[in-house]
C-alpha cells in the first residue's frame, strides 16, 4: 500500500501541471463557444429559411457525430485538404484541440441557448416592442438576460462534460492531464496508480467546477439577491421588508 501512495505522489507534480491545461482548454474552449453557440442559437430562430437550415446543418453535424472523428478531421483532414488545394496549412496540437472542442461544444450551447430563449415568456417581447426598443435592443436588454439565468444549470453540466472531453485530445499527443498520465505510465508501468490518480484529479476539478456553478445559479437567483439586500439595523437586526 505504502508502494502505492508513493507512486501516486511521486506522478503529482506532473498530473498537476497537466490539470492546469487541461483547464485552461475547458475554459477557454467553453468561452469561445459561448460566444459562437450564442450566435448559432439566435440566429436558428431566424425567419430566414436558408440561415435557420445552415444553422440546423451546423447543429446535427458536430451533436451527431464523435468527437474523436472531429479531431481528427480537423489535426489530419484539414492540412491535407489544404494541401491537396495547393494551399499552405499546418494546424499545431494546440490550434487543433481548442478548434474541435470550440466547434463541438458551440453545437450543444447554441441548442441550450435556443431553448432559454424560447422559453421567456412572449408578453416580456411584447412589452418592449411596446417601449419602442428593435429586435436587438430587446434581445440584448431584456430576453437574453433572463435567459441566461436559465443557461447556468446546463452549462454547468454542460462545462464538466467539457472537462472530461478534454482527455480525448490525448490522441493528437496533446499534454493535457490524461496525455501526462500516459506518458507516465510508458515510464514505470505503473498503470493502475497512474490512471487511478489521474482519476481523482478529474473528479476534484468536477466537483469544484460543480460548486462554482452552483455559487453562480445562486448568485444569478432574483430571490438569493433580494435577501442579501434585505436591510439591515445599526444593531445588526434584519428588518423584514413588510416592516419598513
Amino acid at each position: 500500500m505504502a508502494q502505492v501512495l508513493q507512486v501516486i505522489l511521486d506522478a503529482l507534480p506532473t498530473l498537476m501541471l497537466g490539470a492546469v491545461v487541461t483547464l485552461q482548454l475547458t475554459i477557454i474552449t467553453t468561452i469561445l463557444g459561448m460566444i459562437l453557440g450564442s450566435l448559432i442559437g439566435i440566429l436558428r430562430l431566424s425567419n430566414s429559411r436558408i440561415i435557420r437550415t445552415l444553422t440546423i446543418a451546423y447543429i446535427d453535424f458536430f451533436r451527431g457525430s464523435p468527437l474523436l472523428v472531429q479531431i481528427f478531421m480537423i489535426y489530419f483532414g484539414l492540412p491535407a485538404l489544404a494541401r491537396g488545394l495547393g494551399l499552405g496549412l499546418n494546424l499545431n496540437q494546440w490550434t487543433a484541440a481548442v478548434a474541435a472542442l470550440t466547434l463541438n461544444v458551440a453545437a450543444y450551447i447554441a441548442e441550450i441557448v435556443r431553448g432559454a430563449i424560447q422559453s421567456i415568456e412572449l408578453g416580456q417581447r411584447e412589452a418592449s416592442e411596446s417601449l419602442g426598443l428593435g429586435p436587438v435592443e430587446t434581445m440584448r436588454y431584456i430576453i437574453f438576460p433572463q435567459a441566461f439565468r436559465r443557461m447556468i444549470p446546463p452549462l454547468g453540466n454542460l462545462f464538466i462534460s467539457q472537462l472530461k472531453d478534454t482527455s480525448l485530445v490525448a490522441v493528437i499527443g496533446f499534454e493535457e492531464l490524461f496525455r501526462r498520465g500516459q506518458l507516465i505510465v510508458a515510464q514505470n508501468y505503473r498503470a493502475f496508480e497512474i490512471y487511478f490518480a489521474v482519476a481523482l484529479v478529474y473528479l476534484v476539478l468536477n466537483l469544484l467546477s460543480a460548486r462554482a456553478f452552483d455559487w453562480l445559479e445562486r448568485a444569478m437567483n432574483p430571490l438569493e439577491r433580494a435577501k442579501r439586500r434585505a436591510v439591515v439595523q445599526p444593531a445588526g437586526v434584519l428588518l423584514d421588508p413588510g416592516d419598513r
